[in-house]
């Protein structure tokens, strides 16, 4: 990477996620995996790319534009930064779509899942065609044609669109006309094809070719190309001259509409000429076309991975378990009085969570729900509970991000949605995002009023706390409730976020919440006693929390870094960085403090990020209950100890695998699975009440 070649003291934010969608990549290139896992991870990679072009690339576009020069601390203009992204993300790609063409798209053939080719059908194949183009794609799609002179017209986002070149069948006038055809909002792109077994089929831009002389009579179709584009996304809500943010973020998503291109992928045969009208047309600058060899758009490809039954080009389902500290048929609040829970998902399943909240709703002695959302499924249990509770009388508040990137237009819809059911909506903060993952809920029992707390490291949504690996802590702590009370008055209300007994906010007091820790490791060290800090999040960018660890990495504290995917801190001495890359996305972050031999262990929703710790309401929680935190620190131990699906950070920049051939192997994520088998086995023979996981062996420092 460049930042290693200056001998900067860190890397360049932008090609350390390129090295980590890198490593996504690489999963599906493993020969390990099945090959429909190998599909699916090639979808992952070409769906975060699309992301990191329409925010990162886009915002490193309009500064260059607006003509700033600032370098980062890796040292690196955003021109330069532009030309390396440009250069890496190339070669990615054609890595990418070398894999699907080279690999898997023959062996899915081998195995009974065919891409078959448009121009050897069977009878009955080529009638079935016919017939979606006479019923579904010819009355649909209507070609627009582009005059030169004339503006090009506006097209989708990331979507497929073929561009026509043509010329009249008869007459004097055999100037080259040109059409385009957007297929966006077609129905499915896979198109199943009749076979006697397996899975045969073709693509929608496929069949349109096939037909495609039938829109144009009176001219001869010279050549088709097929492309898609990446607008800039990078836009955000102008809350000072926004008359609301609600608003507000309605003229984002319209902006988003229009954003200047950034990317253009074409067909790798895409002819000269056509190229060129295409880009001038777009306005897209040399560096920016993408020329794939094989099929563009490789995130749809996601439906073939999902396909039903051909389990033997699966991986193994790992169905979610309960969690041994709960009873199915006791009520939650009666459980997390007597003790706190614990929940690590997906081994764990995520429905105690949401049976948290749909009892509190259906509860008359509940009096109030608060809670945030950041971003929720598109079906969700938790919003048809929270309107129920509404409309059972419960005071219900509800603080509904709507800056959640991508997802502001979902969260306008639910946030309407709750306010006609009479649940008081928040709609964030001025100035910050609300990135914190809590849920408060207050009840009236005979003792007095009592709060109930869930803190999570994951949004309150369904769906990917099947796919993301994520802490979820349910407690009736009267200090941490306390905490969660004035952490909720300070958001809806004018009182000012401060005086929290246990939590830490940002931006008001993580980060310097995290130095004081650090430094106490440092000044332990520094007296010649053990000093270690542990810490697994998601990302690590901040500068003044890099310049912390390194002092005291120098002091000689033990410093294990497990970062999923950005981090821009050069590893040395006494610091080690990992990356586990795995069947789920790994989500959680926890943090541990060796604090002279009494642990300090916190889970927070920020990662160490500038934007998390300024700009982001986020909340780290410490976790005092002896169980939960022991349990939290062996899962950190054994996220350490993989030597099957870790990959380490080289002070050049680059990962290298970590794989020991040993006895015994040890893959974090299997065994976070197993241990949560046996755990459900050994509650049901009530052989323990509280969950005990195995703890592996330390690794040798």
């Amino acid at each position: 990477m460049a930042a290693a070649k200056k001998k900067s003291k860190f890397f360049n934010r932008e090609l350390s996620w390129l090295e980590f969608n890198q490593r996504v990549l690489e999963e599906a290139k493993d020969p390990a995996n099945p090959m429909l896992e190998r599909l699916k991870f090639l979808a992952i990679t070409a769906s975060n790319l699309d992301e990191f072009f329409m925010v990162r690339v886009g915002g490193l576009h309009m500064a260059r534009m607006a003509g700033r020069r600032k370098k980062d601390p890796s040292g690196l203009t955003p021109l330069a930064q532009l030309n390396e992204i440009t250069q890496r993300a190339k070669a990615m790609m054609r890595d990418l779509h070398a894999c699907f063409t080279d690999v898997v798209s023959p062996a899915l053939a081998s195995a009974g899942i065919c891409h078959a080719d448009i121009n050897a059908l069977t009878a009955e194949q080529d009638a079935a065609l016919h017939d979606l183009f006479a019923d579904e794609l010819f009355p649909v799609i209507t070609p627009i044609a582009v005059d030169p002179k004339m503006h090009f017209p506006h097209l989708h986002n990331l979507t497929l669109h073929i561009l026509i070149r043509l010329q009249a069948v008869s007459g004097k006038d055999q100037t080259d006309r040109y059409a385009v055809m957007s297929l966006a909002r077609t129905g499915s792109r896979i198109v199943q094809l009749p076979a006697d077994s397996g899975y045969a089929y073709v693509l929608k831009e496929e069949v349109v070719i096939k037909y495609m002389a039938n829109w144009f009579p009176g001219y001869e179709v010279k050549e088709c190309a097929v492309f898609r584009f990446t607008r800039n996304a990078d836009f955000a809500v102008h809350e000072e001259e926004a008359p609301d943010l609600l608003s507000g973020m309605e003229d984002v998503l319209e902006e988003r509409k229009t954003g200047e291109c950034i990317r253009l992928e074409v067909a790798e045969e895409i002819s000269p000429s056509l190229l060129r009208f295409l880009t001038e047309r777009l306005a897209i600058a040399k560096g920016g076309v993408y020329p794939i060899k094989g099929v563009l758009n490789m995130k749809d490809f996601m439906s073939v991975a999902c396909l039903e039954g051909f389990d033997e080009l699966k991986v193994e389902p790992w169905p979610a378990q309960r969690s041994p500290d709960l009873i199915a048929n006791e009520p939650m609040f009666g459980q997390i009085a007597k003790h706190d829970v614990l929940l690590y998902h997906p081994y764990e399943t995520f429905d105690p969570v949401v049976r948290f909240i749909e009892e509190a709703a259906a509860d008359p002695e509940t009096m109030a729900i608060k809670m945030v959302l950041y971003r929720t499924s598109s079906d969700s249990a938790i919003i048809a509970a929270l309107k129920r509770a509404a409309e059972n009388g419960v005071n219900v508040t509800v603080l509904m991000e709507l800056k959640a990137r991508f997802d502001e237009e979902r969260n306008i819809h639910w946030a309407r949605n709750l306010e006609t059911c009479g649940v008081q909506v928040i709609y964030g903060v001025k100035g910050y995002k609300t990135h914190a993952k809590i849920c408060l809920v207050v009840r009236r029992e005979s003792t007095g009023v009592v709060r109930y707390c869930h803190f999570g490291t994951g949004n309150y949504n369904e769906s990917t706390a099947k796919l993301y690996g994520d802490v979820s802590y349910m407690t009736n702590n009267a200090e941490l409730g306390a905490d969660a009370s004035a952490f909720f008055n300070a958001l809806c209300g004018y009182a000012q976020p401060s005086g929290f007994k246990l939590i830490s906010m940002a931006p008001i007091g993580m980060r310097s919440k995290l130095l004081e820790l650090i430094g106490y490791e440092t000044e332990r060290a520094l007296n010649g006693k053990k000093a270690v800090i542990n810490v697994k999040v998601n990302s690590l960018v901040d500068v003044a929390l890099s310049e912390k660890l390194y002092e005291a990495a120098a002091a000689g504290v033990k410093v294990h870094l497990n970062v999923r995917g950005i981090c821009c801190l050069v590893p040395a001495k006494n610091i080690t960085v990992t990356s586990i890359i795995d069947r789920y996305l790994e989500h959680a972050r926890i943090i541990h403090f060796h604090h002279g031999g009494k642990p300090r262990v916190f889970i927070a929703s920020a990662d160490w990020m500038p934007r998390n710790l300024d700009k982001r309401l986020e909340l780290m929680v410490p976790i005092e209950d002896p169980a939960c935190r022991d349990r939290l620190i062996q899962i950190l131990e054994l996220h350490l100890n993989d030597n099957q699906k870790m990959w380490k950070l080289l002070p050049s920049g680059s990962y290298e695998r970590v794989v020991e051939q040993q006895n015994p192997a040890v893959r974090s994520q299997q065994v976070l699975y197993e241990q949560a088998c046996e755990a459900v086995a050994a509650a049901s023979k009530n052989r323990r009440t509280r969950f005990e996981p195995h703890r592996p062996e330390p690794r040798e420092q």
